[in-house]
């Protein structure tokens, strides 16, 4: 953590200006609150279409006199016209704006494909336009598709198996196109099943983990899809908001235009994840104890299995993964208790 801890000194000596695409999503909100924690200078983007203006409310009120700082801007990354508004001016863009969930592609591949892909290129090419020092994009462990070698590593992917990962494959392309063509540089992060504070269990698409806490919380059935054997390497946001700033200050040539592993490295069935969850809501919900999940079929889309190799970023970044899956889901566990019960 030290390379980390040291740039964050540096920051706040030298704020700069920043743009947070998606800043009422989860990731989003914790990137804009870490980023005016440190003196920072934000600007945030978000059409509320899966985020939610109480997660800018909780990003601010933790930031406290720091909000001061921060400029909302209501918008659709659709609208070029509104990204170029929100790139004029900026040092650094963090861009996690994005239609996500495997599920949600399948049934919509159409406005996925508008979101993540139209609207990553018009974010792209504001940013290029408004000589933005530099680009930090999300892109997705499902990337991987079949590709069944693990640990995953960034030079070897297989087929995609939703539209989703399509969409997120194609914003790397663009960014490497970018980079020959215009020599815009850019950095994308491989998030591998983000988890934490504001990850909303109740939406249309809730993924695993704050799905099991509200359920267990709230004296509901936990469904796990397939025979509890699928595996996946989670990773605490607080890992992944280290990433994005690590990647936006990245001054090594040899480091820019490149796409880097974020998550922990270790690897969880969803087996043990349920009985890791349970142990956490049982010190709050004692009758959590003697749950159990109800089994039911394979989700269409769904990798497998996922483990990734982080040592690319640890060499390039200076990534320093602090919290592994016991000690995430201890601090997320915190929040749902006060959030979801």
């Amino acid at each position: 953590m030290s390379a980390y801890r040291d740039l964050l000194e540096k920051l706040r000596s030298a704020p700069r200006k920043w743009l947070v695409t998606g800043a009422a999503g989860f990731i989003g909100s914790n990137l804009v609150e870490a980023l005016l924690l440190n003196g920072q200078t934000v600007s945030g983007l978000d059409n509320f279409s899966s985020g939610y203006e109480k997660n800018i409310d909780l990003a601010l009120a933790a930031a406290k006199d720091a909000a001061k700082d921060f400029r909302f801007i209501r918008g659709d990354i659709r609208d070029a016209a509104v990204c170029r508004e929100a790139c004029a001016g900026v040092d650094f863009v963090l861009h996690q704006a994005a239609l996500g969930s495997v599920p949600r592609s399948l049934d919509d591949p159409a406005t996925s494909n508008a979101s993540n892909v139209d609207g990553f290129l018009n974010v792209l090419l504001a940013a290029r336009d408004a000589g933005v020092k530099n680009f930090v994009y999300a892109s997705s462990s499902s990337i991987y598709g079949d590709e069944t070698t693990l640990p995953n590593v960034e030079e070897r992917i297989g087929r995609a198996l939703s539209p989703y990962a399509v969409s997120k494959h194609v914003n790397e392309l663009y960014a490497g196109v970018f980079a020959e063509a215009y020599g815009f540089r850019s950095i994308g992060l491989r998030y591998f099943n983000v988890f934490g504070q504001r990850q909303d269990p109740f939406g249309a698409y809730p993924t695993v983990i704050p799905l099991w806490f509200a359920a267990l919380l709230r004296g509901g059935t936990v469904y796990i899809n397939g025979d509890g054997e699928t595996s996946r390497d989670f990773c605490f946001i607080d890992n992944c908001v280290q990433a994005n700033i690590l990647a936006a200050c990245c001054s090594d040539p040899g480091a820019l235009d490149q796409v880097y592993n974020i998550s922990y490295g270790q690897q969880t069935t969803l087996n043990e994840l349920f009985a890791l969850i349970r142990e956490e809501v049982t010190e709050q919900a004692p009758a959590a104890a003697t749950v159990r999940p109800v089994y039911r079929d394979f989700r269409p889309g769904d990798v497998r299995h996922t483990r990734a190799d982080i040592g690319k970023a640890q060499r390039l970044l200076g990534y320093a993964p602090e919290f592994d899956i016991r000690a995430g889901l201890r601090k997320a566990g915190v929040w749902y208790a006060a959030n979801c019960a």
